[in-house]
């Protein structure tokens, strides 16, 4: 017997990996939305099957649902990242969370029923849902994890086996499943008191798993002709953050942080940065340097021209003092016609010249509609002598920002 369960499981896999692989590859003509609705369709069979359904091996009492579907369906993730790319990835492993978080809480509401009994002999089983439910939203949890790990470790064994992408496969389905086994029983023995045999014999089946889809994708890929070289130049960060949608939330970030009118990023932002550059600048011992320029006569320009003239003229200033900061500068509109430069590495004297540079780029290239320039006046404090808080850098800087307007105004003053 346990040795026809194993050609069974053998006839199973090869079952899975057939349909999944011929699903993927007809993603062109079928959609996508084909092939991850039949990767999400198993998960409830698949758990059900790893909670309470398992069989004698030669090596153990395993499950079906563990080994076949879900080994199968986390190589088959993987398999999807290669055709694909990190952010398709993402879309079934987050809606499979938001089905089973959401199969968890509708749980707690069918509950609330009061039932009536149609088929003799047999009720409504909410515990075996709520079980379920537990049981889905953690191997949700774990697919999610498993799938991160997965595809970093693929990439990162591309720099040693950049050609042998059946070895990357398997020794990222050996490596994962074994974290994966571990996780999953966790759940199992604290639910259902599953005992240490299956944590072994699972194991184990999950490494001839791991094994045996690892060379069916490879027969697949090269039949398929995919080009083995093919591996993401990307910084691992990068495709972590694609995979996390970080980089949906950062670019939320950038443009909540993004003043309106002129393009440039605004107080908000300079509150959150300013300090934050600061201490990295006093943990490395780098200096920093901080710019306060303020348009001068700007209410005069608004009073004779109108203010949407106002307006155009502040877009130019933002547009001539980007063209003249340095890569790594940061630009920010503090306040009405007044703007900070935060300057990283920049020494006070070298900041004095980048001043003077921005100060005549700007009389050179912002005019008002009768063809007179636009002046700014510029005061600047940089670290250390000037403080080691940005509170001291704004306070040094608007001090001398006013013994520039004092002093005639469109000028640099800095001590």
């Amino acid at each position: 017997m346990p040795n026809a369960n194993l050609i069974l499981f053998i006839g199973e896999a090869l079952v899975y990996v057939t349909a999944m692989i011929w699903l993927l590859q007809l993603r062109a003509r079928l959609g996508l939305g084909v092939f991850v609705a039949a990767l999400g369709v198993m998960h409830f069979i698949e758990t059900y099957l790893a909670a309470v359904f398992y069989v004698q091996l030669p090596f153990g009492i395993v499950s079906p649902g563990s080994v076949v579907l879900f080994s199968g369906k986390l190589m088959i993730i993987l398999l999807l990242y290669v055709k694909e790319d990190a952010a398709t990835v993402r879309q079934p492993i987050y809606g499979l969370l938001a089905g089973n978080f959401l199969t968890v809480v509708l749980s707690l509401l069918l509950r609330q029923h009061q039932t009536v009994s149609i088929v003799s002999g047999r009720s409504a089983d909410i515990g075996f849902i709520d079980e379920m439910g537990v049981l889905m939203v953690w191997g949700t949890l774990i697919l999610y994890l498993d799938t991160l790990l997965i595809i970093l470790l693929y990439e990162r064994l591309g720099k040693w086996l950049r050609r042998f992408v059946t070895v990357r496969f398997l020794i990222c389905g050996l490596v994962i499943l074994s974290f994966d086994q571990l996780a999953f029983f966790a759940a199992l023995h604290w639910l259902n008191d599953a005992p240490t045999e299956v944590l072994w014999g699972g194991w184990i089946a999950k490494m001839l798993a791991a094994t045996f889809y690892a060379i069916a994708i490879g027969v697949y890929l090269n039949v398929s002709r995919h080009p083995f070289l093919a591996m993401s130049d990307r910084p691992l960060g990068d495709i972590f953050n694609d995979l996390t949608f970080r980089e949906r939330y950062e670019d939320l970030l950038s443009r909540s942080g993004q003043d309106t009118l002129t393009g440039c990023l605004d107080r908000s932002r300079f509150d959150i940065e300013g300090p934050q550059m600061l201490r990295a600048a006093v943990a490395s011992k780098a200096p920093v340097s901080l710019l306060i320029i303020d348009v001068d006569h700007f209410k005069g320009v608004n009073d004779r021209f109108g203010h949407q003239e106002g307006d155009r003229i502040l877009q130019k200033l933002v547009e001539v003092m980007k063209a003249n900061l340095r890569e790594g500068d940061r630009l920010f509109r503090y306040g009405g016609e007044e703007f900070v430069v935060l300057c990283p590495g920049l020494s006070h004297a070298d900041a004095l010249k980048h001043a003077e540079t921005i100060r005549l780029a700007v009389s050179a290239g912002v005019f008002t509609p009768d063809n007179a320039p636009v002046t700014a006046s510029i005061g600047l404090s940089s670290t250390p002598d000037d403080g080691a808080a940005i509170a001291h850098l704004l306070s040094e800087a608007d001090l001398r920002l006013y013994a520039a307007k004092g002093g005639g105004r469109d000028c640099v003053v800095g001590r």
